[in-house]
């Protein structure tokens, strides 16, 4: 059976679409991120808790994927019990917020927020697991958010924000 060029040129291009719409589909339906590994995840918790140890601080540290799940976490010795929901707290925040307001951490927020007086937080604060003190600070690949981490426990925000920072710069040759 012969059919008319025309035709023939609409069912050569039917047949195209029907090849290439499922792929262009399922290319569209996807949305990949990156993540830290379960080992690189744990040695920066393992990091952060340590670096507040030797200079005598009782922390506990967790690494958030930038969804804000908990990766990782370590309750140092002595650390006491809120450390762990004040070290989520942070690490949620430097992974959800902090990019969003352009900073790397929730020290970067404090500080912004403590320079503009009348400026109120108070309906982002309200929101479950915001924190804007010291002790949390965005983990990237480049300009991708990969997550967060949060140290809670040494007495002051800023000893926090060290530590966290000392143990991202652990693991920041393996983070490229």
């Amino acid at each position: 059976m012969v059919f008319p060029v025309h035709l023939t040129r609409r069912l050569c291009a039917l047949s195209c679409l029907i090849v290439l719409v499922p792929s262009i589909s399922a290319a569209a339906g996807l949305h990949r991120t990156a993540q830290l590994s379960a080992a690189l995840a744990h040695e920066a918790v393992g990091a952060a808790v340590s670096t507040c140890s030797r200079s005598g601080y009782a922390v506990t540290a967790i690494l958030v994927n930038a969804d804000g799940v908990r990766q990782a976490m370590l309750r140092g010795d002595g650390a006491a019990v809120h450390t762990i929901d004040s070290a989520y707290a942070k690490a949620y925040t430097a992974a959800s917020l902090a990019p969003v307001r352009k900073e790397d951490s929730t020290k970067a927020i404090f500080e912004r927020m403590s320079k503009a007086p009348g400026m109120t937080t108070a309906g982002l604060a309200s929101l479950p697991n915001i924190n804007f003190t010291p002790g949390g600070v965005t983990v990237m690949s480049g300009s991708e958010v990969l997550g967060g981490i949060g140290v809670g426990g040494a007495p002051g925000g800023n000893f926090d924000d060290d530590c966290a920072r000392a143990a991202l710069e652990q693991i920041r040759d393996r983070v490229r």
